[in-house]
This record gives structure tokens, C-alpha cells and sequence, in this order.
């Protein structure tokens, strides 16, 4: 998939201004021609940050997500590529909390690659499923309700087992980064557990790929100076990048390109 272009960037906050826009006027104000907006509309659309209707566009859904099968297509490649450099910044013999969401499931498949004796906490049954794999990994399972669409387990029941513990590094991601640092995602089920999961570990790590950054949801996670380290596959923006730097939050760039 391409990359995003800075003209994408502007769509998106132009959009996120009004509402909504039509694509002649975005085609005046960025001085390019109705088909190149309708083809830039159209990459949007298909990472999930704008709907397109007639005659314009708008931003997409913040209340609803895409569904898991078609998440899990998407970016598969970077998704990989990041999932490797996070593996590389786990040691072996560490305890982790995992989260819900393909990223997630791409760091479970990287380490059980080189990794030992890892201690895994998972509300994830695709990534319980993965790192069950290895005979000399222990995988724990959180209490919950299981959702059907994508295996993720939430619930009050989720965060009390999860508060019994204290672990080295919570490996999580994010349905949205706002330029501001905002982290955002669809489910408050989901959020007060990934809360919980930053509450009880000693390293936070965030893994993103650029789709995420600008997207719209609903609610509020957290903000992005909460973590330790950002993992994605895109530089962030400048003005994001300097509240990284401002609060040391160290941030990775993964390979895009398959080797």
C-alpha cells in the first residue's frame, strides 16, 4: 500500500475541520484536480480513515470498527517488519502483558521465533493460541467475556486478574493517535483493560502502524507520553515527534520493505 503523502495529511485535517468536504473544493484548496483527490479519497478510504459519499468525503467511523478479518489483511507486511523491532527490545526470560489487535498477534509470532522462557498474560486468544506453541513458554489466559468478532476478552472480571500482577513489559496498540498524543480506541471494555495492563508493567511499549495515526474513534485511551517507546512504521508527524522527544518516549521506524 502506498505510503501517506503530506496532501493525505491535509485531506484528513480538512476534513476533520468541517466534517465534510467535497471533493471539488478540496481540489481547489490543494491546487491538484478532482482525480487526483478522488484516488487519494480512495487510499483513505481504504485504510479506514475517511467514508466516502457523494461528491466528497468524510471521516470514518468513530464508534465502530473495521471488522478482525479485514484488519488481519491489511498492512501485513508492516505490521511484521514491527513486530520484529519490538522483539528485538524483549529480552528473553521477561513477563509480558499482550493486547488485543493483529499488530499484537504479529509481535506473538516474532518472538516465538528466538525467544526463551517467556511469561505471556494475554486477553487475546489468537496470541494465546501462538505463544502456546512453545513448551518452555508460560501463557496465561485472562478471566472475561470472549467477543466473537475478534477473540479479545474484556471485562471487570478481565481487569481484576490482570491487577494481580506486576510484569516487565505490556505490549499494547491503539485504534487512533490524534496529533496531540491522544490515544483512542473503539471499546471502553477493551480501554480500562489496556489501562490496567499499563498500570501493572514496568515498560510500556505502543505498536502502530501509519494507519492509525489521524484516524478517528471514540474513546480515550491514554495519551502517547504514557509509553515508553513508540513502535510504528511511519515517521510521526514534527509536532508529534517533538512531544516524544520533550518527554523522552523513545520511537522505532520498521522496515517497510520485505527482505
Amino acid at each position: 500500500m502506498p505510503s501517506r503523502t503530506p496532501r493525505h495529511e491535509k485531506i484528513i485535517d480538512l476534513i476533520r475541520e468541517s466534517g465534510f468536504m467535497p471533493i471539488d473544493e478540496l481540489a481547489r484548496v490543494l491546487d491538484v484536480t478532482p482525480q487526483t483527490i478522488r484516488r487519494d479519497i480512495n487510499q483513505l478510504c481504504e485504510e479506514n480513515l475517511l467514508r466516502r459519499y457523494h461528491g466528497g468525503a468524510a471521516l470514518g467511523s468513530s464508534i465502530e470498527n473495521e471488522d478482525y478479518f479485514s484488519r488481519k489483511n491489511k498492512l501485513q507486511s508492516e505490521k511484521s517488519h514491527i513486530a520484529d523491532v519490538i522483539a528485538e527490545h524483549i529480552p528473553d526470560n521477561a513477563s509480558l502483558f499482550m493486547s488485543i489487535g493483529t499488530t499484537i498477534e504479529a509481535v506473538a509470532l516474532s518472538l516465538i521465533k528466538n525467544h526463551k522462557n517467556l511469561s505471556i498474560i494475554t486477553n487475546n486468544i489468537h496470541v494465546a493460541s501462538i505463544v502456546s506453541s512453545r513448551s518452555d513458554y508460560t501463557v496465561m489466559i485472562t478471566s472475561g467475556v470472549v467477543r466473537a468478532v475478534d477473540g479479545g476478552i474484556t471485562g471487570v472480571a478481565t481487569i481484576d486478574f490482570i491487577n494481580q500482577f506486576k510484569v516487565d513489559y505490556a505490549v499494547l496498540g491503539a485504534a487512533s493517535i490524534e496529533s496531540d498524543g491522544s490515544l483512542l480506541d473503539f471499546d471502553y471494555k477493551e480501554v480500562s483493560v489496556m489501562q490496567a495492563m499499563m498500570q501493572n508493567a514496568r515498560f510500556r511499549y505502543l505498536a502502530v502502524d501509519h494507519s492509525k495515526f489521524g484516524r478517528n474513534a471514540l474513546v480515550r485511551m491514554g495519551d502517547i507520553t504514557e509509553f515508553h517507546a513508540l513502535f510504528t512504521d511511519e515517521e510521526p508527524s514534527p509536532a508529534l515527534s517533538k512531544k516524544l522527544d520533550d518527554h523522552d518516549v523513545k520511537w522505532y521506524l520498521a522496515d517497510k520493505e520485505d527482505e
